[in-house]
């Protein structure tokens, strides 16, 4: 049966598509909001059987080398992602990439990257899944694994930490105090948190800057689930300088099970008050305090394998699943 190749520009409509091939169109709204450089659509007798986008406009640089981003990524077979990846790769190469990088829709501020080791554990609340066999398709494509990311889990909330009470005396000396998210301010809040997020993680890999608005968006879904507690932020002075975002996992609910996991979402430190041990308090904290809440474990979500957040939670966590960001050399 023939199939087509639909590559789209940012101001072209798709056609109408059937789904009943297990893949559907990216919504309307969140292309318009991620605004990718052209989508792609294979399409096999009116029903699609894989898409993707695809960034080169307003994408990070690899070091030295310039990459084109694939996302918005979902094929029903191998035979189906073969084609779209070939030609996706052919798209990006033709505007100069010398790096094809994805699964990541635009930025990391997005979904992105694999489940290449699930482990035993059930997905958990924010957690991005994919089907098993996904990261397969991309690694016969010619890619392979250009980062590695994991979500551990701590069984014991009540456990702290021999650095917290001496950090907490340098914090006393210093001026930082610690309280928990003002639900009576939630706009200055979030405010304060955008802020500091982007200073704190403009170093890391493949960052690449986020409008406030589209932050705020993706703040403003998860608040409805979110418990002020559990939302811790330290101040110096006025300063913002670290606060740690806490949410509890409610796919356990959806299971029909009680909700006694917590998810780490997010840790960040102002960079001028690295080094104070901000980080590993606020984990120690939050963690506590959901033990005072009732709950039993903490999940810590998809922590870079460079990254600060993953030292800090070896101190309690436990490694049960991990992630791959994939590139493809094109030149």
């Amino acid at each position: 049966m023939s199939r087509e190749l639909l590559i789209l520009t940012p101001e072209e409509e798709a056609p109408e598509l059937r789904g009943d091939r297990g893949i559907t169109l990216v919504p309307d709204s969140e292309v318009k909001l991620h605004a990718p450089d052209r989508r792609l659509l294979l399409v096999e007798a009116g029903s699609l059987v894989a898409r993707c986008s695809c960034w080169w406009s307003a994408v990070p640089m690899l070091g030295t080398r310039r990459i084109g981003v694939i996302g918005h990524y979902a094929a029903e077979s191998a035979a189906s992602s073969a084609t779209l990846l070939a030609r996706a790769c052919a798209l990006v190469a033709a505007q100069d990439a010398d790096v094809a990088v994805g699964p990541m829709d635009g930025n990391t501020w997005r979904r992105y990257r694999f489940i290449v080791e699930r482990g035993r554990e059930p997905a958990f609340f924010l957690e991005p899944d994919n089907p098993d066999d996904w990261p397969q398709h991309w690694i016969d494509a010619g890619f392979s694994p250009l980062a590695t990311y994991t979500s551990a889990v701590n069984d014991d909330l009540w456990a702290e930490d021999a650095r917290t009470v001496p950090a907490r005396r340098r914090f006393a000396d210093a001026g930082i105090a610690i309280r928990p998210f003002d639900a009576t301010r939630v706009a200055d809040e979030l405010r304060d948190i955008f802020r500091l997020s982007t200073a704190a993680f403009a170093g890391n890999f493949l960052y690449a800057p986020i409008g406030e608005a589209e932050f705020r968006a993706q703040y403003d879904a998860v608040l409805p689930y979110v418990r002020p507690e559990l939302v811790l932020m330290a101040h110096a002075g006025e300063r913002l300088a670290g606060f740690v975002f806490v949410v509890p996992d409610l796919l356990q609910a959806r299971r029909g099970m009680t909700v006694d996991t917590v998810i780490v979402k997010t840790i960040a430190v102002d960079p001028a008050t690295g080094g104070m041990g901000v980080g590993g308090v606020l984990l120690d904290l939050v963690q506590r305090k959901a033990a005072e809440l009732g709950y039993r474990r903490a999940i810590h979500a998809l922590m870079h394998e460079t990254n600060v957040s993953q030292r800090l939670s070896r101190r309690s966590g436990t490694t049960f699943r991990r992630y791959a960001l994939f590139s493809r050399a094109l030149r």
